[in-house]
């Protein structure tokens, strides 16, 4: 177990995993589990973008209200504190960037849930897994997701893994703050889309880097967040959902590039080494 307790920030985290969500307008059915799980595990789309642009549709055809369910997520816990820790430690990495270049950084929020809430960007569920929705700067995070990722895809888990996710979806809120996921977005070249995954792995290892000399990390911790990326990789999530591995489907990059961007991170700790575009036109 890391020593949070080193870190003295804390980061904007709403917990809604205590309310109840009723879908309006739509519903999960077995249309929209399709999508959500072609999109989270990268498998199964001829062409991704057309898989995104179908689940954003979907997304803005459900939407979610909130029914409080009293006892369990009452009042501040554990994983509470450990999201908002993890949070306000990337936010001293990102402010102090920015404020080196003149520019302003705008803190993301984070927000806990249980299978479903709304979000910017439509209904957000727990089958897409951690994401980061740009219309509201803000991250979502159902962290029954963790489960999944060490039961089904053999990730070894841990609290420094899931740092690692909650740095990457910073970084994704860094990259819309400088026009980067726009021009991506823009470009919808899947190519540039891999290449952006990447940079947010990279971005991850630079918060890694900024934290350790505080002895945060216990001895060979750090081997946690990169069992993580490696789970997380097209080719290992291919492998085990449909036994083969097809590089023309993959948005996120393989394990082995996925732990290499984290690792120019973590090892340098400067954007700069972060350039997996190089960069964009």
């Amino acid at each position: 177990m890391a020593r949070w307790d080193k870190i003295g920030s804390r980061g904007r985290v709403e917990d809604r995993r205590g309310m109840a969500p009723v879908a309006v307008g739509g519903g999960i059915g077995a249309m929209g589990i399709m999508l959500v799980v072609a999109v989270a595990f990268m498998s199964t789309p001829e062409d991704a973008l057309q898989v995104l642009d179908v689940m954003q549709d979907f997304n803005q055809a459900t939407s979610y209200t909130q029914t409080v369910d009293s006892g369990e997520f009452s009042g501040e816990d554990s994983y509470e504190t450990f999201a908002a820790t993890v949070l306000g430690s990337n936010n001293d990495l990102w402010a102090n960037a920015f404020a080196q270049n003149d520019l302003r950084y705008q803190e993301p929020t984070l927000v806990l849930f249980r299978q479903a809430t709304q979000s910017g960007c439509g209904g957000a569920n727990s089958q897409v897994g951690p994401h980061y929705c740009s219309l509201d700067g803000t991250i979502y995070l159902d962290e029954t997701f963790f489960e999944e990722l060490t039961r089904r895809f053999g990730a070894r888990g841990g609290d420094v893994a899931e740092a690692y996710v909650i740095a990457h979806e910073v970084g994704h809120h860094v990259q819309n703050l400088l026009g980067i996921a726009g021009q991506v977005l823009r470009s919808r070249s899947n190519d540039l889309m891999i290449k952006m995954e990447l940079q947010a792995d990279c971005m991850a290892g630079m918060w890694a880097y900024s934290i350790r000399e505080a002895d945060v990390f216990e001895p060979n911790e750090i081997l946690e967040a990169i069992d993580a990326a490696a789970a997380v990789g097209d080719d290992h999530i291919q492998k085990t959902v449909t036994g083969h591995v097809n590089p023309d489907t993959w948005t996120h990059g393989s394990s082995e590039q996925r732990k290499n961007w984290f690792m120019t991170g973590y090892k340098y700790g400067d954007f700069g080494r972060c350039d997996t575009f190089s960069l964009i036109d």
